[in-house]
């Protein structure tokens, strides 16, 4: 009878009845709805990573079409993206308890026409300004908010037992946007792909020529599809609706500032990296067609992420990511003995590939242990802090929680989309070569190996996860 009823109440877009924790319900109708709203959730995520990354790629070809600009001004604008979608993050995060995860999820997707289409036509005009390309760098940010919405959005679907893995799934194969982007849009800028709609070439000095403009149209046909597959075919959750006051409690929880430092640490070296490493790649190995190698670093991150969120479900999101974070300073040591240097003037292209595949491989193991902390914390410390709610209550408040949480650490670390290839150029500014900042990242990741050991990981930790 219960079953029956539950059925009825979720018959529309609005669920009215969920129980993810009721065994019962979970295997008669939660995991369908929930699988079904995952895998709409994930292609949407993956343009909106497409789109917030493909200036990254645009960037690196600006010189070739003519567009003049020194290696900072081309450093800013790959790092812009970075900043406009880490602070529209903030925003996003707490959308989904007020629009609903449906109407949210179709509108910031369909947000990413303004920055495709703006790109497309702002390449084909040689007497586009540089201010207007700093803009279009910062629309691209729209693509960069999403995330925030989309992983609280799908946190609010899944039990405790399987929410890592789920968490895992939706950000890592939405984390593979960037690679998509970075294999795509190197083959069809380089051929007529949408004919006399898509405008002329640019031609190129050496006789060459590049259909640049197909960097960001060839998104917009996928984009109003997952726009409208968000429309038809996903859900709102009743239960999940909470205003801007009821979530801003987390800014009262020291955890979530600490997981903050962590995210930051994990995702926002993915995304950082991401976003400088073909530049970067540019810059130190010049004779190497970069864009052949670029896309296999988010790639390698983001399927790691996939992947490997079941290990922190089986063995704890704390002491994965402790051993995560030294991995990570074994291997930005490894890039800093590949590049090119005093001792060795060429550097050694293929040792820097490889450790940073290594360092792109551990954030993405990284980030889908951090995650899969943030629920196992609350479930321990809304107990603790609100012990006069019973246990139902505690529940929805944990959950609550952990979702606006998730949401704004992933704010705050995207803006190592912004930081990471700004020190880039800062560093090679100044003294000539990016060494300058991969010292400081190790040095920020060697913080988060002691933050993360005293308040997780080690034994009698205060929040043991």
């Amino acid at each position: 009878m219960a079953i029956t009823e539950a059925s009825s109440a979720n018959s529309g877009h609005t669920l009215e009845d969920w129980r993810p924790e009721d065994p019962q319900f979970w295997a008669s109708q939660g995991r369908a709805i929930a699988t079904r709203n995952l895998w709409i959730s994930i292609p949407n995520l993956l343009l909106a990573f497409s789109v917030w990354m493909v200036w990254s790629v645009v960037v690196a070809k600006l010189p070739a079409i003519g567009f003049a600009y020194s290696t900072d001004q081309l450093f800013w604008l790959a790092a812009l993206p970075g900043l406009s979608g880490a602070t529209l993050r903030i925003f996003y995060s707490f959308m989904i308890p007020i629009f609903g995860g449906r109407l949210w999820t179709t509108l910031s997707t369909a947000s990413l026409l303004l920055p495709a289409l703006g790109i497309g036509f702002a390449v084909q005009n040689p007497d586009t300004s540089y201010v207007w390309f700093l803009v279009l760098a910062l629309m691209c940010g729209f693509g960069g908010g999403n995330f925030a919405s989309s992983m609280a959005n799908i946190a609010y679907f899944y039990p405790k037992k399987t929410k890592g893995n789920a968490l895992a799934l939706n950000a890592g194969l939405g984390n593979a946007g960037v690679s998509v982007m970075q294999f795509v849009v190197p083959m069809v800028i380089t051929a007529g792909v949408f004919g006399a709609i898509g405008g002329e070439p640019q031609q190129l000095s050496d006789g060459g020529q590049l259909f640049l403009q197909n960097a960001g149209f060839v998104w917009v046909p996928f984009i109003a599809l997952s726009a409208l597959a968000a429309w038809f075919g996903m859900n709102d959750i009743a239960s999940a609706r909470a205003s801007f006051k009821e979530q801003s409690v987390i800014f009262t929880r020291r955890h979530n500032w600490i997981m903050c430092v962590l995210y930051t640490g994990t995702f926002g070296s993915f995304i950082g990296y991401a976003a400088g490493f073909p530049l970067l790649m540019k810059t130190q190995f010049p004779d190497v067609n970069v864009l052949s190698y670029a896309f296999l670093g988010p790639l390698v991150g983001a399927l790691s992420r996939a992947a490997t969120g079941w290990i922190s479900d089986k063995f704890g999101g704390g002491r994965v990511t402790f051993w995560t974070f030294v991995g990570m300073i074994v291997a930005v040591w490894g890039v800093l003995q590949f590049l090119p240097s005093e001792a060795n003037a060429a550097g050694n292209f293929w040792g820097f590939f490889a450790c940073f595949m290594a360092l792109f491989f551990l954030t993405g193991v990284g980030n889908a242990s951090t995650f899969q902390m943030i629920p196992s914390i609350m479930r321990q410390e809304v107990p603790r802090l609100n012990p006069q709610l019973d246990d139902a209550a505690k529940l929805k408040q944990s959950e609550l929680e952990s979702s606006a949480i998730i949401a704004f650490t992933s704010a705050i670390a995207a803006y190592g989309a912004f930081f990471i290839p700004k020190f880039y150029g800062t560093s090679i500014s100044l003294t000539g070569a990016p060494n300058g900042a991969l010292w400081g990242f190790m040095a920020f990741y060697a913080v988060c190996v002691v933050v993360t050991w005293a308040f997780y990981s080690r034994k009698n930790a205060p929040v043991s996860c």
